[in-house]
């Protein structure tokens, strides 16, 4: 069986505990809180390391995560642990994330600009999207600044992706007059 579907399975299980126990909210900021502290490269390397052994890890990442987690996210990791699972906790937590999201109704948006934008500028973005029927009933909207986009936007739902940057538009019209068969070549 795959990652993916193992990881899925384990994320379906701790939603399904998370809304029994009516502790899902607190799990789910775990959740984020993983994902951020996974970002970096030797806690990952750490997990999926086979030369590490399992008592090592489970040492380890309890003294990094106990703290700062629930008990119910602490004993759900535990549980990974002793099932030696602990290479696909990143993937389960972004399994998690994705269900999570899809059982409150919340699309995840990713704008991209030339150039910082203003918190009004922003809110009224994020409003027009909540009225449009592209996204889900509330919108978390991530922003990212690319000066080489040189002006506009791209706003990326899901699996869409929605170019309306000038640097996209300047290869659009120079693929446009390369192709150009009446302009004789010199």
């Amino acid at each position: 069986m795959s990652a993916t579907r193992i990881a899925s399975r384990y994320a379906k299980s701790l939603i399904d505990f998370g809304n029994e126990q009516g502790q899902l909210e607190a799990i789910a900021t775990d959740m984020k809180w993983f994902l951020e502290a996974v970002k970096s490269k030797d806690l990952l390397n750490l997990l999926k390391s086979p030369i590490v052994s399992q008592g090592k890890k489970s040492e380890i990442f309890r003294a990094i995560f106990e703290p700062n987690l629930s008990k119910t996210t602490n004993t759900f990791f535990n549980i990974i642990l002793s099932k030696g699972r602990e290479a696909i906790i990143p993937e389960i937590a972004n399994e998690f994330d994705l269900q999570y999201k899809s059982l409150k109704h919340i699309s995840t948006v990713k704008l991209t600009t030339a150039s910082p934008l203003a918190d009004g500028v922003i809110e009224s973005i994020k409003s027009k999207l909540l009225a449009s029927n592209i996204t889900d009933e509330k919108v978390e909207l991530e922003t990212a600044v690319n000066p080489d986009l040189l002006g506009g936007y791209v706003l990326e739902i899901g699996d869409k992706l929605y170019d309306d940057s000038i640097a996209y538009k300047l290869n659009k019209l120079k693929k446009e007059f390369s192709d150009n068969k009446y302009v004789k070549a010199y």
